[in-house]
């Protein structure tokens, strides 16, 4: 059998959700040290650029919140229940630890009810309406929540009746009683066949101390009572029908009466019948001004409202462990936000289970979440499109003028040999064929064939090392050398797949990584800059491949600090030493020898390290820019692409790439 429920709300024709801008903000966020965790947190907590965050959910939660306790001094009233509440609490505590009597398992069972109260105080308040007190200054500090709520509830039908029934002795509430049945009394007569004057005067010589108003007739009194009364179930149309259930509950104990509830229903219902006109079917949802007495339930009602919108603050907050945004609650907050908080809490729904079941999350061996393979590909996808844009109308070259079996078109095509994954060149393989065999049907032999010719490319081994000592960090520079370094792996991966890059980090001493591992890398306060060591790797990476152009691209930030000594120690002195000075110069004139193309990336604008960099790049015959940070992506790459063009026309080829902010050397 098919069962059809109410749409849950939203476009039901829009697209799934786009991950692309959470995970370039997830991927910024692990770059600069947070977990993939948090990271997606911290992104759902803010949310995308056309999409509400947690934060700001949360934010207007707290708006409401504050609307509700403000509107008719209602926060006062909060502040009193709450403390009645707390010395309630306290003194139950007392008198368990002192009933010596007391059966060890009830006082267990009664200290746990007590210890795991809800947070907020409308809902422990309603949590405590059927606990047995054994206290008696607790249960009179309870009942004195119970009168509070009582007087609240009559003030919503009758202006003032809250100060007035402070402090009220049975009498006072029996003669609250004897008004109420007089009033409906009065209302069904009137409704029957009409109230004489004089009758109308009897009912308020004797109560009219209820009616701070002073109506002078029967259709006044009826005005002011419909009014008040509507407001109060326009409250009543705004809440759900568990907080209406829960309502009914709490109030059957207000003032001390359950009576109470019960006459004033009879009420509403003698006004409603009299008084049709009035808005008895619209919701309030707290948006009258003062005067309207929806106070505190107003009474009870608010403090519903008011226990939910402390879930949900809890809920938005996503601070316990194992938090998700299942936890949140639509409806509650379709209810006291509007349906499109709603639908903006579904899309983060949405989009966190998105992000877990597409991969781009995994979770490693020792439980934790990572980056995965596939979303360092899109990353590096995004971070290479911002340098694309950069470098716009700025175009590299990697190419040779000789043909060969991979590279761009060049125009011509040649016969297939054996080996070849050229595509076709179809219109000439068909004429050859034609020329061939002259007015005889085709048939294609492996001498007809002929593929697209394309211009040849070096292959090259490219050595990328990065600055990692914490200099780096301190001055802002990790987040753009990590994304540098993952632009640069997309491009080599996805375009120039002849290439080999090994990533090197150096800091007090350098190590070789995969691009997970230097995306992830957390900054250290180790001192040194071991740019010897880094050297000596990227050369040992060099020899590996004897057969590609090696390429050399240093991005640094200071100048050498520390070196490796032959037993394979670190050796660090600041400033500088001429010994570790020399062990850098060394490895750097060997990767000369292997005939690398350098560049070195000057981050900062020390002198001193100016002028080191530039007789270090002077020396090999290489180059030096200082980029400014968002144009390090563009430059790394910009080198890498013109590498292969003689240095005489490499100015022609990039011009000054950042518009007057770096320079050539």
């Amino acid at each position: 059998m098919s069962r059809f429920k109410k749409y849950a709300g939203g476009d039901p024709l829009a697209p799934p959700v786009d991950l692309a801008e959470a995970l370039d903000a997830i991927g910024q966020d692990v770059m600069a040290g947070y977990s993939p965790e948090r990271a997606m947190r911290e992104f759902l907590r803010r949310g995308s650029s056309d999409q509400a965050g947690l934060d700001e959910l949360a934010r207007r939660v707290a708006e409401k919140r504050r609307e509700i306790l403000q509107r008719n001094n209602l926060d006062g009233t909060m502040r009193e229940v709450k403390e009645l509440l707390d010395q309630a609490v306290m003194a139950e505590r007392g008198q368990l630890a002192r009933d010596i009597t007391m059966d060890d398992a009830d006082r267990d069972f009664r200290e746990m009810m007590l210890d795991n109260l809800p947070t907020s105080t409308p809902a422990a308040v309603s949590e405590l309406s059927s606990y047995d007190w054994q206290s008696s200054e607790a249960r009179e500090a309870y009942e004195q929540i119970k009168d509070l709520l009582g007087r609240e509830l009559l003030d919503q039908r009758f202006a003032g009746m809250k100060q007035a029934l402070e402090g009220a002795t049975e009498e006072d509430r029996q003669a609250v009683s004897e008004m109420l049945s007089d009033l409906n009394d009065l209302l069904e007569k009137h409704a029957a066949g009409g109230v004489t004057d004089e009758e109308f005067r009897d009912f308020m010589d004797q109560h009219g101390d209820f009616f701070p108003e002073n109506p002078q007739d029967m259709d006044e009194l009826l005005d002011s009572l419909a009014q008040r009364a509507a407001a109060a179930q326009r409250m009543l149309n705004s809440m759900t029908p568990e907080q209406q259930q829960e309502l009914m509950e709490l109030s059957q104990q207000a003032f001390g009466s359950p009576q109470l509830m019960e006459q004033l229903a009879r009420m509403d219902a003698n006004l409603q019948a009299l008084r049709p006109g009035e808005d008895w079917s619209g919701s309030e949802s707290f948006e009258g001004g003062p005067g309207t007495g929806m106070g505190l339930g107003d009474g009870t009602g608010a403090l519903q409202d008011l226990a939910q919108l402390d879930a949900l603050a809890e809920q938005l907050a996503q601070s316990h462990q194992g938090a998700r945004m299942d936890d949140v609650d639509l409806d509650a907050l379709a209810h006291q936000l509007g349906q499109d908080a709603a639908v903006s809490a579904k899309t983060l729904q949405e989009l966190e289970r998105a992000l877990r079941d597409s991969g781009y999350l995994k979770r490693g061996s020792d439980g934790e979440l990572r980056l995965s393979p596939k979303a360092m590909r899109q990353l590096g996808k995004a971070l290479l499109r911002d340098v694309a844009d950069r470098m716009s109308g700025r175009s590299g070259a990697r190419e040779t003028r000789t043909t060969g079996l991979a590279g761009e078109p060049s125009g011509a095509s040649r016969r297939w040999e054996f080996g070849d994954t050229e595509p076709w060149d179809v219109p000439r393989t068909i004429t050859n064929a034609v020329l061939r065999d002259a007015g005889r049907p085709i048939r294609l032999t492996v001498d007809d064939i002929e593929v697209v010719e394309t211009e040849a490319r070096t292959q090259a081994a490219v050595a990328l090392l990065v600055d990692t000592s914490f200099s780096m960090a301190m001055d802002g520079r990790w987040v753009p050398m990590k994304r540098t370094a993952l632009a640069l792996h997309q491009l080599i991966r996805s375009r120039f797949r002849g290439d080999d890059l090994q990533l090197i980090a150096f800091g007090r001493h350098a190590q070789v990584m995969e691009i997970e591992e230097l995306t992830a890398l957390d900054a250290k306060w180790d001192k040194g800059t071991n740019l010897h060591h880094g050297l000596l790797l990227a050369n040992r990476f060099f020899r590996k491949h004897p057969n590609a152009q090696p390429v050399l691209l240093v991005v640094t930030d200071g100048e050498p600090t520390a070196h490796l000594e032959q037993d394979g120690e670190v050796w660090f002195s600041y400033p500088p030493h001429p010994l570790t000075i020399a062990q850098s110069v060394r490895e750097l004139d060997a990767s000369a020898r292997l005939g690398a193309q350098v560049t070195f990336f000057r981050l900062g604008e020390d002198p001193g390290l100016a002028r080191f960099i530039d007789s270090m790049a002077r020396r090999v015959d290489g180059r030096m820019v200082s980029p400014e940070l968002d144009d390090l992506g563009a430059a790394v790459v910009g080198s890498y692409l013109g590498s292969r063009s003689p240095a005489s026309s490499y100015r022609e080829q990039f011009g000054d790439w950042a518009g007057g902010r770096g320079f050539w050397v």
